[in-house]
């Protein structure tokens, strides 16, 4: 398994009729590893599900690798090695964690779920609980390791840090940070935490208004405060 890129292309997409992004470009090398910023409701949780195959699509092209992903349904896309860790995590909560985990092997062993318990140890030690049992934290390592467990090669991870404590942010962000390592996995995070963004990401893209609106690597973006001030808040 090696990582994918990403191309998009004149992306316009929305819900029915209505359109949430206009003419989205972007290009992600493999191995890459890329933030998609910008305040609440600019599209960015759109451009995660249109990739992924969840919306209306209006016109443009998503390819990855040589993959034109536009022709081809959600469970096709997944079938690719496209990866959604929604932000929502939607785990199944009358599940243990362990059938959890079993339900992202697709054709791989059981004992592939190993994988998951030495990535996320805490996982290890609740096998045995069911997925309602959790704390946000361990839910939040649940959805993102039943994921890798499918061995994408695009990975997508919509605010993965949201509501968590300090200590299980740091978990799982030195988590990403060893997949992107390993460079079987391009990753690309929807993330409010700046400084967590900054630290993992290679390259930025703001969104406002379902437009890219900035683009560049992260030390440019830092060293660039009015522009932070601009496009991502006070709030921020």
């Amino acid at each position: 398994m090696s990582a994918a890129s990403l191309n998009i292309t004149g992306l316009t997409a929305g819900y029915s009729q209505t359109r949430i992004l206009e003419g989205i470009d972007l290009s992600v090398p493999a191995g890459g590893k890329i933030a998609i910023l910008g305040r609440n409701g600019m599209g960015k949780t759109t451009l995660f599900a249109t990739i992924a195959g969840q919306t209306r699509r209006h016109a443009g092209q998503i390819m990855m690798d040589d993959t034109d992903l536009t022709a081809l349904d959600g469970a096709a896309r997944a079938r690719a090695g496209l990866g959604l860790v929604p932000q929502n995590r939607a785990i199944f909560r009358s599940l243990t964690v362990e059938e959890n985990l079993a339900t992202g092997l697709k054709d791989r062993p059981r004992s592939a779920i190993d994988e998951a318990y030495a990535l996320f140890p805490r996982l290890a030690e609740r096998r045995r609980n069911m997925g309602g049992q959790l704390s946000g934290g361990e839910q939040q390592m649940l959805t993102t390791a039943r994921t890798i467990l499918g061995q994408p090669r695009l990975l997508m991870l919509d605010e993965p840090l949201e509501g968590l404590a300090p200590v299980i942010c740091d978990a799982l962000m030195e988590a990403f940070t060893q997949l992107a390592a390993s460079g079987q996995m391009t990753i690309l995070l929807v993330e409010q935490r700046l400084k967590a963004a900054f630290d993992f990401a290679d390259h930025i893209v703001i969104l406002e208004r379902g437009q890219v609106a900035w683009q560049g690597t992260s030390d440019a973006l830092q060293s660039d405060p009015a522009t932070v001030e601009r496009l991502l808040g006070v709030g921020h």
